[in-house]
């Protein structure tokens, strides 16, 4: 959990000493339960404060120790992901997924489908300065198929994060979404990515429940049937994520692959204080096992010393929800 009080300059100072000692190799001065306790009961704000802070006092960004390691060192990646403003994360994410070897497809829908549209409005300004580059084109050139159309809709619809949600406009738009499936042989597509393209997060959402409501299953299993084709698959994959975050994060951390460290990693520190006990549950439901059995797994039995903070904080920070 977060601390309930007030932190005091001296107190960052602390923390501060804490981590270049940590990042000079002077870990005999410190313990692991001091650097865990950063990670894990600093929120956001203090975070972002402590580098302030670091900065000042060591007239270094308390980041420059980490990037070139993060691949090599969890430890390293924990620090960064915790400490660097979302929507820059997010930015490199994007980036990363598409231009950093081969085309990593669960990653953008992960980013662009389980933030909220006024993060994917800052995420796509951060990509457009960072990179000099616009994430909508870059994804219409690196994407084929029926993905490109729709992570392109979903990315556009965040012009309209600041609309409430309408259960009225959900209702008319469930409609329209039932009608594009059902009306003709074939599914009417271009209606179907209007409605995503117009539509933030938020609504789309509420769009999905108006769906169920009105015809007692979820919109999902409408594009499950072969006159949808290999669109409704990958629609179905986008609005799963979308209406289902903690399912979809729970079956990416069940999967067997390469990068598992780097997903558990990320999904932990991105969803803590968001979702992450539905995560736990949702994966705990289909593998009778527990995230922090999973974390004690992957990083436990290393004799890598790194690797006790690695546990502390991953632990930790699922504990804390």
């Amino acid at each position: 959990m977060a601390t309930s009080f007030i932190r005091t300059p001296r107190q960052y100072e602390q923390d501060c000493h804490i981590l270049h000692s940590y990042f000079s190799g002077n870990v005999g001065a410190i313990s692991n339960k001091e650097v865990v306790g950063i990670f894990v009961n600093r929120d956001s704000n203090a975070l972002k404060l402590i580098r302030q802070t670091y900065s000042h006092w060591y007239g270094q960004d308390l980041l420059q120790f980490v990037p070139n390691v993060q691949r090599n060192n969890s430890f390293a990646r924990i620090a960064y992901l915790r400490m660097v403003e979302p929507y820059e994360r997010d930015a490199q994410l994007m980036r990363h997924s598409l231009f950093g070897g081969s085309l990593n497809l669960n990653t953008l829908i992960e980013v662009a489908c389980t933030r909220p549209s006024s993060e994917l409005l800052q995420i796509k300004h951060c990509y457009q300065t960072q990179y000099k580059s616009d994430l909508e084109k870059d994804l219409t050139m690196k994407i084929n198929g029926g993905f490109k159309e729709i992570l392109v809709a979903v990315l556009r619809s965040c012009r309209n994060y600041g609309s409430k949600v309408d259960m009225s406009l959900a209702m008319c738009d469930a409609k329209t979404l039932y009608e594009a499936l059902e009306s003709g042989k074939n599914i009417d597509q271009r209606t179907i990515i209007s409605v995503l393209s117009r539509r933030n997060n938020g609504q789309v959402r509420a769009i999905l429940s108006s769906y169920k409501q009105l015809y007692g299953h979820e919109l999902s299993k409408s594009v499950k049937r072969s006159k949808c084709g290999q669109f409704g698959k990958e629609l179905q994959v986008v609005i799963r994520c979308i209406q289902h975050p903690e399912k979809f994060f729970a079956k990416q951390l069940r999967m067997k692959n390469a990068d598992g460290r780097e997903i558990l990693i990320r999904t932990v520190v991105t969803r803590s204080r968001i979702d992450i006990k539905g995560i736990n549950k949702a994966f705990a439901t289909k593998t009778g096992s527990s995230l922090e059995n999973l974390v004690v797994r992957e990083f436990g039995s290393s004799k890598n010393k790194n690797n006790d903070i690695v546990v502390g904080i991953l632990v930790g920070l699922i504990k804390g929800g």
